[in-house]
């Protein structure tokens, strides 16, 4: 039986998966150097596709690289492939900048809006009874929630730096910020 020949894909999966590995253990920079000269281009193309412009994607490549580089330790090379890991990393980071670009510009507006009108009486005591209500709709949630959401929009820390904070995968950072507003939001309507 003679050997398969290299540059098969199987061979160049456990490559890769072997180079996370190395990375993971070891902090090895020629692995990473590799493994970033192999899916660069493959994410940048990947995110332009998703819609990015060419700089915005490859801005988002870097980034996907380095959370690479500082979550290597979570790779699981039985659970998927390196490649499959790589892109997931790029999907939620690029999915982190659409939802910021849709929220930031929301948030400038009514950050104008309330320096126009912040003047008048009115004005700061309907501030004061929504924050009133905030907050007794957050005392009503789990520990747990009322961290996520305190994370999330008093400090507004991304869903990835949640999900290093609290020590957990950012899909189970994600669902949880989901759900938490989702019931605070229950909470603010029975408030009302």
């Amino acid at each position: 039986m003679t050997a398969a020949p290299p540059g098969r894909p199987a061979d160049v999966r456990a490559d890769m998966s072997a180079l996370i590995v190395a990375i993971a253990t070891r902090a090895d920079r020629d692995a990473f150097a590799r493994l970033f000269r192999h899916f660069a281009p493959r994410l940048k193309a990947f995110l332009m596709k998703g819609g990015l412009s060419a700089n915005a994607a490859e801005e988002l490549a870097q980034e996907t690289m380095l959370t690479v580089w500082r979550k290597a330790t979570y790779y699981d090379p039985a659970r998927a492939a390196a490649s499959t890991w790589i892109f997931t990393i790029a999907r939620n980071l690029s999915i982190d900048l659409k939802r910021r670009e849709r929220y930031g510009d929301t948030a400038r507006v009514e950050m104008q809006d309330e320096e126009v009108d912040e003047t008048s009486g009115e004005t700061i005591l309907m501030s004061q009874e929504r924050d009133a209500r905030v907050r007794a709709a957050l005392a009503k949630l789990s520990e747990e929630q009322a961290t996520i959401v305190r994370l999330s929009f008093f400090q507004e820390k991304p869903h990835s730096q949640i999900a290093q904070e609290l020590g957990i995968p950012l899909g189970t950072a994600k669902s949880r910020v989901r759900l938490a507003l989702s019931r605070l939001r229950t909470l603010l309507e029975d408030l009302r």
